[in-house]
């Protein structure tokens, strides 16, 4: 089992990584960042990906819908954003966020992972 440190190392050797973070989305806070950079404030990007997961989270309870989310992707001009909801022993409500450079970062190894990287997680 890897500890969170260890885990967010493990995110930047992810082809096309630009940082990444533990985020607790019931209350916004980053609980680990690493890869911060002017262009992207990990803390900030933290704060606003959990209103998109807790709105996904509400919409899919008002849908009815009893299925778990594995990951949200935005897809920006030269960024993929991914978030991974965390769903081992003690992760309830945290997720992964990472940030990848779009002409260097292949989308499918990413998740993949990203995945694996979940697994061994220990928080």
């Amino acid at each position: 089992m890897a500890n969170t440190e260890t885990s967010l190392k493990d995110t930047m050797t992810i082809e096309g990584a630009i940082g990444a973070a533990l985020v607790d989305y019931t209350s916004g806070m980053a609980l680990g960042t690493i890869g911060s950079s002017k262009e992207l404030d990990l803390n900030v990007a933290a704060a606003g990906n959990t209103d998109v997961v807790r709105a996904k989270v509400r919409t899919m309870e008002m849908l009815g819908l009893k299925d778990d989310i594995e990951d949200i992707l935005i897809t920006l001009g030269g960024q993929y954003h991914l978030l991974r909801l965390l769903k081992g022993r003690g992760t309830n409500g945290l997720f992964l966020y990472l940030a990848l450079d779009k002409a260097r970062a292949n989308l499918a190894m990413a998740r993949h992972q990203l995945k694996r990287i979940e697994a061994e997680l220990e928080v």
